[in-house]
């Protein structure tokens, strides 16, 4: 009886979590082109060298990483609750939230983009403008390898988004039957006091 009332806890606090992070992505991202537009302005009315762009680029990259870290999270939690908190079997519509919504995906693919890269990398391009038009040789080559290392991060993090969910779901699939097997195991063993296996802890390397 404890187990299902924690389990059931568990599940609300992470459907909970999930809900939160999402609205919290969908909130940060016009903050974060709001801030990267009014830092431009302001850098560029007190530096009138090319290099006042890198401020304004910061702010894109940071922005960026906050929102890509909230929607990976958002995901891994998804299939936790997937593995752990759904069936794997039977018909779809018993099976729960997250196997609806992946089966959905695969089906009909397409949709918005959860990380806006699309607007990162036209902001990113519009933040090197003013060094294109009004910097020195030396100020257009180091800028334009700053701004070229935001655009390759912000396409490799689309790129690990894409494969992330599927990597994910076979992990936290592997955990499971580890810890059904160990369990399996402590079963047969409990005619033997002497001998205890360690518990079964879920890897910290999932959370990360």
């Amino acid at each position: 009886m404890q187990t299902e009332v924690r389990r059931k806890a568990e599940y609300e606090a992470l459907r909970a979590t999930i809900r939160e992070r999402g609205t919290a992505r969908m909130l940060l991202a016009p903050l974060v082109f709001t801030a990267w537009a009014g830092t431009a302005i302001a850098t560029s009315a007190i530096i009138t060298v090319a290099v006042s762009t890198l401020l304004p680029l910061m702010v894109l990259a940071a922005g960026f990483e906050s929102i890509y870290a909230l929607y990976m999270n958002v995901e891994r939690i998804g299939r936790y609750l997937q593995v752990f908190h759904e069936q794997s079997d039977g018909p779809l519509a018993d099976r729960g939230w997250e196997h609806v919504a992946m089966e959905f995906g695969a089906r009909f693919p397409g949709g918005p983009d959860p990380l806006y890269t699309r607007l990162f990398v036209t902001t990113v391009s519009l933040n090197f403008l003013p060094v294109a038009l009004g910097g020195s040789t030396v100020e257009i080559v180091l800028l334009a390898v700053a701004h070229i290392l935001v655009i390759y991060r912000i396409r490799t993090a689309q790129s690990a988004a894409r494969t992330q969910r599927a990597l994910d779901l076979e992990r936290f699939r592997v955990r499971l039957r580890r810890c059904e097997r160990q369990q399996c195991g402590d079963d047969a063993r409990d005619l033997k006091p002497s001998h205890r296996s360690p518990p079964c802890e879920a890897d910290i390397h999932f959370w990360v």
